[in-house]
């Protein structure tokens, strides 16, 4: 649940940075979001899901 959250926050903070810096338009963040809502609800979600957790379990054991 906690990497879910974070990566959550971190893409919502990008989307706010490209809002502001206008590379990002406000028509292209509704479009990545409704996809993002269909990738959901696809049999492909538990393959992102997985991939998503692997990354993160692998970035989280690195150590500087």
């Amino acid at each position: 649940m906690a990497v879910s959250i974070s990566v959550v926050l971190l893409l919502s903070v990008l989307a706010v940075i490209f809002l502001r810096n206008s590379g990002l338009k406000v028509s292209h963040a509704l479009v990545c979001l409704l996809l993002g809502f269909y990738l959901a609800s696809t049999s492909i979600a538990p393959t992102i899901h997985s991939g998503l957790t692997a990354t993160a379990d692998i970035v989280g054991s690195l150590r500087p």
